[in-house]
C-alpha cells in the first residue's frame, strides 16, 4: 500500500521496490469498483427519497458523469511531460500535485497556470516587507483553497485578496493543502465507519429482538456503547505490526462490501414485490417548510458525492497498469467500465430502496428491514458491514499513522520516546515490539475518532459533510489545474473556459452540500 506524505509524496514501498505493472483495463476496473462500493451505498435510498424519483436518479447520473470527467483529467497527469510517453511517473495523488502545482511547476508553467498563479506573479512584484511576508506565509489548507477561488474571480487590485493570496499559493502550499485534505478525508472516514458499525450492531440486535419477541416489542439500543466497543477493537488492531501490508485485508473488505450491497439490493427488490406497489413520489419526502426541503436536498447531494469519487486512489491504481497501450488510455477505459457498473449498482440500490420504503426510507438501508424474514439474512448483511469496516478503518488510518511516525522521527531523531522500541511478551503470543510514541499517538487518534462519532452519531449528515468537503477540491479543482499544465491549455481557449466553468459549477454544488450538511449536524445535535 502506497504511503501518503504531505511533503514527500509516495516514493517507493517500504522495501524499496517499485510495484509490478501488469494490470489491464479489467483488473483496473475491478480495483476501482472494489474501492468505490463501500458504506456510501447504504445511504443512497435515503438520498433518492429526499430528491424524489425525478431528481434522485438524475443526480446520480450527473455525479457519475462528473466523476468520469475528473478521472479522465487526472489519468493524463500520470506521466509528466507527455501523458502517453513522458517520464517520470506520478505514483499517487500527492506526487502529481507536487509535480504540477508545487515549486517546480511554479517556475516553469507561468503561461499555462490559472488565475491564482497570475495573481501570485503580480503580487511578487509588490513591495512587501520581510516581516509581513513571514506573518502571512502560514495559512491553513482550507483558507488556501478558498483564497484560490477568490483570486480566480475577484479583481487583481483587491488588497485583501492580494495579501492573503500571495501566501496561499506560494510553493508547497498546494501540496500541503492537498495532503491536509486527504488526511481530513481519511480521518473522517474513521469517524463515519465508527458510526456505521454501531448502527449495524444495533440493527442485528433489533432484528433478533423482533424475531424473538414479536414486531411490537420495544427493541431499542444505545449506539454509544457499541462505538466504544468498536474503538477498543480498533485500538488493538492499530498495534498489529505491518497491518497495512496484509493483502488479504483488501480481499476480505471487497467480498464483504459486495455481499452487503447485493443483499441490500435484493431485499429492496423483494420488499417492493411483497408490497405490490412502488412507493415514493416525484418530489421526494415532503417537509414542513421549503427551507427544510432545501437542507435535505443538499444533504442528499453530499451523500451521493461521498459515494462516487475515487480521485485519491486513481493514480495508485493506474500505476499498476502495463504499457503499451498507454496507461492513461487504459485508465480512461477502465474508468468508463467501472463507473457504468457502479452507477447501475447504485441506481438499483437507491431506487429499489426508495420503492420499498418510500418517504420512510432509512438513512442506512440495511437498518430498515427489521421486520423482514428470514432475520438471519439481516444479521449476515450487517455482520458483513462490521467485518468490512473493521479492516476498512485500518486501511484509512495506516497512512496517517505512518506519516506521524516519519514526521516525529525526522523532527526528533535523538528522542528515545520517539525512536526506541520495547519488546513486550504476552503468554501464548509472539513477542510484540512497541514504541511509546506509537502507543500514545494511535491511542489518541482512535480515541478522538470515537469521541467525535459519539458526539455526532448521525450517519447521513456525517457522510454528506465528508462528501461535500472533499468533492470539489480533490475530485475537481486539483485535477483541472494539473490538466491545464500537463496539456498546456491556453488561457481563454474554449477548453480552458469549459473546464473553468465545470470547476465553478462543481464548487457551487459542493458548497451547497457543505452548508446543508453542517446545518443538518447542528440541527440534529441541538434537536
Amino acid at each position: 500500500m502506497a504511503v501518503l506524505d504531505l511533503d514527500g509524496g509516495c516514493g517507493c514501498d517500504d522495501d524499496g521496490r517499485r510495484p509490478r505493472r501488469g494490470g489491464t483495463a479489467w483488473t483496473c476496473a475491478a480495483h476501482v469498483i472494489t474501492a468505490v462500493i463501500g458504506s456510501g451505498v447504504l445511504s443512497l435510498a435515503w438520498s433518492v427519497a429526499q430528491l424524489g424519483w425525478a431528481a434522485g436518479p438524475a443526480c446520480m447520473l450527473c455525479l457519475a458523469l462528473v466523476t468520469y470527467v475528473s478521472a479522465a483529467l487526472l489519468a493524463d497527469c500520470y506521466r509528466r511531460g507527455d501523458p502517453e510517453k513522458g517520464l517520470p511517473r506520478n505514483r499517487c495523488y500527492t506526487d502529481a500535485v507536487r509535480a504540477y502545482l508545487g515549486t517546480v511547476a511554479r517556475h516553469h508553467h507561468h503561461d499555462t497556470s490559472t488565475a491564482a498563479v497570475l495573481v501570485r506573479r503580480y503580487l511578487q512584484q509588490q513591495p512587501w516587507t520581510r516581516e509581513r511576508d513571514k506573518l502571512i506565509s502560514r495559512p491553513t489548507s482550507f483558507v488556501s483553497l478558498w483564497c484560490g477561488f477568490m483570486m480566480a474571480f475577484f479583481p487583481l487590485n483587491d488588497p485583501c485578496v492580494s495579501c492573503v493570496g500571495m501566501a496561499a499559493w506560494s510553493g508547497k502550499k498546494h501540496t500541503w493543502a492537498c495532503g491536509s485534505l486527504q488526511f481530513v478525508s481519511l480521518y473522517g472516514c474513521g469517524v463515519a465507519y465508527t458510526i456505521t458499525t454501531a448502527t449495524s450492531i444495533r440493527a442485528i440486535l433489533k432484528a433478533n429482538c423482533y424475531h424473538k419477541h414479536g414486531y411490537n416489542a420495544p427493541c431499542s439500543y444505545d449506539g454509544s456503547y457499541y462505538m466504544l466497543v468498536f474503538g477498543a477493537a480498533q485500538l488493538f488492531l492499530s498495534f498489529i505490526p505491518d497491518f497495512h501490508d496484509m493483502a488479504w485485508l483488501s480481499v476480505v473488505a471487497a467480498v464483504m462490501s459486495f455481499s452487503y450491497a447485493f443483499i441490500g439490493l435484493g431485499l429492496g427488490l423483494a420488499t417492493t414485490i411483497t408490497n405490490g406497489t412502488i412507493k415514493g413520489s416525484t418530489t421526494g419526502v415532503p417537509m414542513r417548510t421549503p427551507v427544510q426541503k432545501i437542507w435535505r436536498v443538499s444533504q442528499a447531494i453530499g451523500d451521493i458525492a461521498f459515494a462516487y469519487p475515487y480521485s485519491l486512489i486513481l493514480l495508485e491504481i493506474q500505476d499498476t497498469l502495463k504499457s503499451p497501450p498507454a496507461e492513461n488510455k487504459t485508465m480512461k477505459r477502465a474508468s468508463m467500465i467501472s463507473i457504468l457498473v457502479t452507477t447501475f449498482f447504485y441506481l438499483c440500490c437507491g431506487c429499489f430502496g426508495y420503492a420499498a420504503f418510500g418517504s420512510d426510507a432509512p438513512g442506512n438501508l440495511l437498518t430498515g428491514f427489521g421486520f423482514y424474514e428470514p432475520y438471519w439474512l439481516i444479521d449476515f448483511a450487517n455482520a458483513c458491514i462490521i467485518l468490512h469496516l473493521l479492516g476498512g478503518y485500518q486501511v484509512y488510518s495506516q497512512p496517517i499513522f505512518q506519516f506521524a511516525d516519519r514526521f516525529f522521527a525526522e523532527r526528533f531523531p535523538d528522542s528515545g520516546f520517539v525512536n526506541d522500541f520495547h519488546t513486550v511478551r504476552v503468554p501464548c503470543l509472539p513477542p510484540w515490539r512497541l514504541n511509546l510514541l506509537r502507543v500514545c499517538f494511535r491511542t489518541l487518534y482512535v480515541a478522538s475518532t470515537t469521541a467525535v462519532a459519539v458526539a455526532f452519531p448521525y450517519f447521513n449528515e456525517v457522510l454528506a459533510l465528508l462528501g461535500a468537503l472533499n468533492f470539489w477540491p480533490l475530485a475537481i479543482y486539483f485535477p483541472v489545474e494539473m490538466y491545464f499544465i500537463q496539456r498546456n491549455v491556453a488561457r481563454w481557449s474554449a477548453r480552458w473556459l469549459v473546464l473553468q466553468a465545470f470547476s465553478v459549477v462543481c464548487l457551487l454544488v459542493s458548497a451547497f452540500a457543505l452548508v446543508g450538511s453542517i446545518e443538518g449536524l447542528v440541527t440534529q445535535k441541538l434537536g
